[in-house]
C-alpha cells in the first residue's frame, strides 16, 4: 500500500491506496491560519506535525501500517520556514497567501536576470521576499537561518531527518533556474543567501529518504520506507488525475482558485502573471493562473451571513444571466492577471432588489471572472483549453460549475466518485517511488458528468466578465 499525506491552508490530509490505486483508507487533521497584522498569513509548523500525528494514528486504527510501502508528499506552496542549525523553527511559517512582502517581491522582480532565471514575476507569495523582509524587520531570524523549508519539506524533516525538496515546489520560490531544474546561486545571492542554506533536490517520483525509527516505531510503519519527492499542491493535483500531458488541464476550486495547463516544455511568459513552474515528473513543465480567494470568497461570505457555504449555493435555481451586484474577490491582493497585493475586494451596484441570493451569484461569479482573467492570460501565451477537468471543494457545486461553464466557454468534466485530489497524487508518487512504475500508471479519473456552457447566456456573462475588468481599474488603491 501506499500513502500520500497533503498538507493544506486549512487542514492535513492522508490517503492510503493500494497496488490497484484504489482507496484503503483516509483521514483528516483541520489547521487554522494566524493573522496577526493586515496582509499577514502564518503558522505555526509544530502544528503541522501535530496534524501529521492525528492523522498518522487515525490510519494506525485502520489498517496495517506495515504494509504501506511507498508516501509521498504535497503541499501548499510558497510557505517560508526558518530553521537555525538545530533544525529548531526561528518564527511562525510565512504563508504563501501573505502580502507583507510585496516591497521586497517588487524590488527584486526588478534585479537583472531574476525573470529570465525564474521564468516569472516575483510575487509577493513567493518564498524569496519574505526571506528580504525577514532581513530588514527581523534581522536576528535572518541571521540564525541556518535552512530554509517549503512546507511539506518540514514535515518530510520530521519523517525521515533528511532536508530535501523537488523542482515543482522549488519552482515557487524565486530562487530556482526553473528550465535547469536546480537552485540559481545568483538568485539566492540577490537575498544574501547560500545554497547550502537549501534542501537538496530531487525529482517528484524519486526516493528523497526513508521514515526514520522514531516515526516507524510510533506508527507502525517500517524503518527506512521510501518517501517520494513529492509535488507543491497543484503539481500534486495535476498527478492525481493523470494531467501531464500537453492539452491537458484542471481548474482547482479550493481556498485559491488554479487554472493548470501541462506543457509540452518550459514556456515562461512572466509578463502575463501566469506561473510557468516545473511539474513533478522529469522533463515536464506546467502553466498556471492563480487567484487568490476561490471557495476562500464564498466561505467569507459565509461567516458574514452567519451560514455554512454549501447552504448558501444550494438553491440558487437555474442557471441566470449575471445581475447588476459585481463582487471582485480581491480579499487579500490577486495573483494573475494584475500581481497587486494592495487591491481589495469590493461590491459594486448593489441595489434594494440585491437580496441573498443575488449577493451569493455575485461572490460565485466574480470568482467565475476572475479565472476568465487567468484564461485570458495562458491565452496571451498561445495556450488554449478545450474542456478542463473541476477538482476542489468548489467542484461540489453544481450552480458554481455551470456559472464557471458558461464564463469561460468550455465544457468542465466532473470526476466519478472517488480519490482524484493532491493527496492522491502524493500517493501516486509515493508508489512510483517504491515501483519505479512510470507515466502509464496516472491515468485520468472516469468522469461523471460533462457541465457544458449555456450558449444562449455565454455572451451575457462575458459582458459581465468585461464589467469586471472595468471595475479592477477604479477600485485599484493608487
Amino acid at each position: 500500500m501506499y500513502l500520500g499525506l497533503d498538507l493544506g491552508t486549512s487542514g492535513l490530509k492522508a490517503v492510503v491506496i493500494d497496488e490497484h490505486q484504489m482507496l484503503r483508507a483516509e483521514a483528516s487533521a483541520p489547521l487554522s491560519v494566524q493573522r496577526p497584522h493586515p496582509g499577514w498569513s502564518e503558522q505555526d509548523p509544530s502544528d503541522w506535525v501535530a496534524a501529521a500525528e492525528r492523522v498518522l494514528t487515525a490510519l494506525k486504527s485502520k489498517i496495517d501500517m506495515s504494509a504501506i510501502t511507498g508516501i509521498g508528499l504535497s503541499g501548499q506552496m510558497h510557505g517560508a520556514v526558518m530553521l537555525d542549525a538545530a533544525h529548531t523553527t526561528l518564527r511562525p511559517a510565512i504563508l504563501w497567501n501573505d502580502t507583507r512582502a510585496h516591497e521586497e517581491a517588487a524590488e527584486l522582480d526588478q534585479r537583472a536576470g531574476v525573470r529570465e532565471t525564474t521564468g516569472n514575476i516575483v510575487f509577493p507569495g513567493f518564498t524569496a521576499p519574505k526571506l528580504l523582509w525577514t532581513q530588514r524587520h527581523e534581522p536576528q531570524h535572518f541571521e540564525a537561518c541556518h535552512l530554509v523549508l517549503l512546507p511539506k519539506d518540514y514535515l518530510r524533516l520530521w519523517l525521515t531527518g533528511e532536508a530535501v525538496t523537488e523542482p515543482s515546489d522549488a519552482s515557487g520560490t524565486a530562487w530556482f533556474d526553473v528550465a535547469a531544474r536546480t537552485w540559481s546561486p545568483m538568485l539566492l545571492s540577490e537575498c544574501d543567501l547560500e545554497p547550502a542554506q537549501m534542501p537538496r533536490i530531487v525529482e517528484g517520483n524519486a526516493v528523497s529518504a526513508g521514515i526514520r525509527r522514531g516515526i516507524a516505531d510510533a506508527f507502525g510503519l517500517r524503518e527506512n520506507t521510501p518517501v517520494a519527492g513529492g509535488a507543491g499542491d497543484n503539481a500534486a493535483a495535476a498527478i492525481g488525475m493523470g494531467v501531464i500531458a500537453p492539452g491537458q488541464a484542471f481548474l482547482s476550486l479550493g481556498t485559491s482558485g488554479v487554472l493548470f495547463a501541462a506543457s509540452d516544455g518550459f514556456r515562461p511568459a512572466s509578463e502575463t502573471s501566469v506561473h510557468a513552474f516545473a511539474h513533478a515528473l522529469p522533463g515536464t513543465w506546467h502553466q498556471m493562473g492563480v487567484i487568490l480567494a476561490a471557495t476562500d470568497a464564498l466561505n467569507w461570505l459565509a461567516t458574514l451571513l452567519d451560514a455554512e457555504p454549501d447552504h448558501l449555493t444550494a438553491n440558487l435555481g437555474p442557471l441566470q444571466p449575471p445581475g447588476r451586484a459585481l463582487f471582485l474577490p480581491y480579499l487579500g491582493g490577486e495573483r494573475t492577471p494584475h500581481n497587486d497585493a494592495a487591491v481589495r475586494g469590493a461590491f459594486l451596484g448593489l441595489e434594494h432588489q440585491t437580496d441573498r441570493a443575488a449577493a451569493v451569484r455575485a461572490v460565485l461569479e466574480g470568482v467565475a471572472f476572475a479565472v476568465a482573467d487567468c484564461q485570458d492570460a495562458l491565452a496571451a501565451t498561445g495556450t488554449t483549453l478545450g474542456d478542463v477537468v473541476a477538482v476542489g471543494g468548489g467542484s461540489r457545486s453544481a450552480a458554481w460549475l455551470d456559472i464557471m461553464a458558461t464564463t469561460l466557454g468550455v465544457p468542465i468534466n466532473v470526476p466519478a466518485a472517488g480519490e482524484t485530489g493532491a493527496a492522491f497524487g502524493a500517493a501516486r508518487l509515493g508508489l512510483m517511488a517504491a515501483t519505479g512504475a512510470g507515466p502509464s500508471a496516472l491515468t485520468a479519473p472516469p468522469t461523471a458528468r460533462t457541465v457544458e456552457p449555456r450558449r444562449d447566456l455565454v455572451q451575457a456573462f462575458s459582458d459581465a466578465h468585461a464589467r469586471y475588468r472595468q471595475a479592477y481599474t477604479a477600485i485599484r488603491p493608487y
